[in-house]
């Protein structure tokens, strides 16, 4: 293996946020996983019988929880502390919304099924992705936007307010406000009312 950080001497987690290459088997980001999936766990495990000591399991492990922010269980993320979800939005099960980079959840925002958030990338080039070297870029879903089930939203992408994409959806650049867009990858088909 190349030494990619000759003479860097930050941390791989400080390489993470910066959205620099970095290495996920560090022992610091490892226990900050191992943490978000007890938390993620201990949300499922109590959102049946006791939803109140199931949202304080959501708060410490997400960044920001609105208010009216409804979630249903299975939730799966990398780190839960770069997510922060606006007032009043709600995901459907099975939520993928891997926070390697920050993912921003607007107000009143409708996520269906087994919709993943995708902010991890890695190097086209074969050597540096042998390597094991990964990075990411933000994703940013504005207000009001409602995300069908199945749909895949990949690094970088911003979606605008009011948008609707379709269900099954592959988002890989951004899409403005007030249309809607389906397919793979995501196409405007029309605008609709602000």
């Amino acid at each position: 293996m190349t030494d990619h950080f000759a003479g860097d001497d930050r941390t791989m987690r400080e390489r993470m946020l910066a959205g620099d290459f970095y290495l996920a088997d560090d022992p610091e980001l490892e226990a900050l996983m191992a943490r978000a999936a007890v938390l993620a766990e201990r949300y499922r495990a109590d959102f049946t019988e006791d939803y109140e000591a199931a949202r304080k399991h959501l708060e410490e492990l997400l960044g920001e929880l609105g208010e009216g922010v409804f979630i249903r269980p299975p939730l799966y993320v990398d780190y839960g502390s770069n997510i922060r979800i606006g007032a009043r939005s709600f995901a459907n099960h099975g939520l993928v919304a891997l926070d390697v980079a920050p993912i921003v959840i607007g107000e009143d925002v409708q996520i269906g099924p087994n919709v993943q958030l995708l902010t991890p990338t890695h190097p086209v080039e074969p050597g540096p992705r042998r390597d094991k070297l990964e990075a990411a870029k933000p994703i940013t879903i504005d207000d009001n936007v409602w995300i069908g089930g199945g749909a895949i939203v990949c690094p970088g992408v911003r979606i605008g307010e009011n948008t609707v994409v379709g269900a099954g959806a592959v988002v890989v650049k951004d899409l403005p406000a007030n249309v809607v867009a389906v397919g793979n990858p995501a196409k405007v088909i029309r605008t609709i009312g602000g």
